[in-house]
């Protein structure tokens, strides 16, 4: 299966190999070795105990598949699997993703890079498929669209072969290079509630005890956060949010996935005061932002239902231009956790439905 030989001397071209950790996928893991098969030089699996036929459906598909004893710690399973390549670069993804982008840019980025000379990460756009609403919610004044929308993360996935990662749960990559963002789209329905449902608690206990020993890590409460906020634990997601804000830099790519979760989970906790004045306070940061105004707007109008009085005189208007700012400056697929449509279709059907019921007031 290898388009050219590993390990090339001098002058030949750069090798990329497709690295995975993998445990009982075989319901996806051909989906994601079959859209990158043709893009790498070689595909190495980690197995972590599958009782179920991944690594028969891998190893059938043309992937070298090692076996290791799972320790709690996906950075030393990371790890792990990349001591096994001898690629110049490593394709890092995981079984729940596949390549819908075009994969031959990949070598492209690499082609005129020579070893030691000119390395960088490479971010890859993840778009991520979840539900808006596990269950009938309460009457609004607007709904929140379709039933699934799609977020947008850019995340290091094409390494130097040297590169290795740090961090027992949602590891990170260890490394000062620079970062360089390519087209290559990769597709992750892990956040459909159906996939959810199958590793609900499997990171709780890992992320809990990570914050115990670095209790000052604000990835890691930002991360705890989402696992609470992903299974409809609002509250608990809210106090882990707050810690995350209190430590995060200003300047850290996901804060801005991080004060949309916590107004949205400030809104579904019936914390609506406390929701308006944390985006009061943010608005400054965030004009740029269509998610930001959509989930304020969204977090108004929950207000006016609350306090009818407030509805027409100011908080529905509110909500109105919030709509009409997340138009005004459209969708943004470069920040980190944005959702498809809420600089666009999303925010036009919302503000639709809020024309109709301010009209009927």
């Amino acid at each position: 299966m290898l388009k050219q030989p590993l390990n090339p001397g001098a002058g030949a071209p750069a090798t990329i190999a497709l690295v995975m950790i993998v445990r009982d996928e075989a319901a996806s893991i051909g989906r994601c070795l079959q859209s990158v098969r043709s893009f790498v030089d070689e595909m190495i699996l980690l197995d972590t105990g599958s009782v179920d036929a991944t690594v028969g459906i891998a190893e059938g598909l043309g992937a070298k598949v090692f076996h290791w004893t799972w320790r709690n710690d996906f950075a030393a399973a990371r790890n792990q699997a990349l001591a096994h390549s001898r690629a110049d670069w490593n394709l890092v993804l995981d079984a729940d993703e596949w390549m819908v982008g075009d994969g031959s840019l990949l070598r492209q980025a690499v082609s005129s890079v020579l070893p030691g000379d000119g390395l960088f990460l490479g971010l890859l756009p993840i778009y991520s498929e979840f539900n808006l609403r596990s269950a009938p919610q309460p009457v609004t004044l607007v709904e929140s669209g379709p039933a699934l929308a799609v977020s947008c993360s850019w995340e290091a996935r094409l390494l130097p072969g040297s590169v290795r990662y740090v961090g027992r749960i949602h590891e990170q990559v260890q490394s000062d290079l620079p970062h360089r963002r390519l087209a290559v789209d990769i597709a992750h329905d892990g956040f459909l509630r159906s996939n959810l449902e199958q590793k609900k608690g499997r990171n709780r206990k890992l992320l809990q005890d990570a914050i115990a020993d670095d209790p000052g890590d604000a990835y890691l409460h930002y991360q705890l956060g989402k696992d609470y906020e992903v299974y409809d634990d609002h509250g608990s997601a809210v106090g882990c949010y707050e810690a995350a804000l209190q430590l995060v830099q200003p300047a850290e790519g996901y804060r801005h996935d991080l004060v949309v979760r916590m107004i949205f989970c400030l809104k579904k906790a019936g914390l609506l005061e406390l929701g308006f004045q944390f985006a009061a306070d943010e608005l400054p940061n965030w004009g740029h932002s269509p998610d930001f105004f959509f989930v304020f707007a969204d977090l108004l109008i929950d207000l006016a239902i609350a306090q009818p009085e407030r509805a027409l005189p100011e908080l529905l208007p509110l909500a109105k231009d919030c709509l009409l700012e997340c138009l005004e400056i459209g969708d943004v697929p470069h920040l980190n956790g944005t959702v498809q449509g809420r600089g666009s279709n999303l925010a036009a059907r919302n503000l639709e439905l809020l024309n109709q019921v301010m009209a009927s007031c």
